[in-house]
């Protein structure tokens, strides 16, 4: 049991990871720009993503949904990236068709907000199941 929680924990981590965008532009923030605050709801947003593991069908759709996400560049909808120099998670809650119902970041502030206004009437593949849990790390 020890053995798939431990697994279940790294395959969250890369996936996590993995699931993060490289896309950056020009830099306006400053070296000394302050991190934004944690938002507080994000845990139990993790936690629902993390409890759909282990699944063979929603281990598959991670890797479908990120080549979506970056075939679309969803993320450079409301240029959000140069905001500020720290990046963000979001998890998108999705519904049978793919339709995100709710956006949820890691952290408060104006990017983390522009990523939630961008993310908010996407449209990705429908997942195995919903609704569903998708995070995706923005730089």
């Amino acid at each position: 049991m020890k053995t798939n929680t431990l697994k279940i924990a790294a395959a969250s981590a890369v996936l996590l990871i993995a699931t993060g965008c490289s896309t950056m532009g020009g830099s306006s923030w400053q070296n000394d720009e302050p991190p934004p605050p944690a938002n507080p709801n994000f845990a139990a947003e993790m936690n629902k993503f993390n409890a759909q593991f282990p699944n063979e069908k929603a281990t598959k759709y991670e890797e479908v949904s990120l080549n979506y996400n970056n075939a679309k560049k969803l993320d450079e909808r409301g240029n959000c990236h140069d905001i500020s120099k720290h990046p963000v998670v979001i998890v998108l809650t999705l519904d049978a068709e793919g339709k995100v119902t709710r956006t949820t970041t890691d952290v408060e502030g104006k990017k983390a907000e522009c990523f939630r206004q961008a993310y908010a009437s996407a449209q990705l593949p429908p997942p195995p199941f919903a609704p569903y849990q998708k995070p995706i790390r923005l730089r």
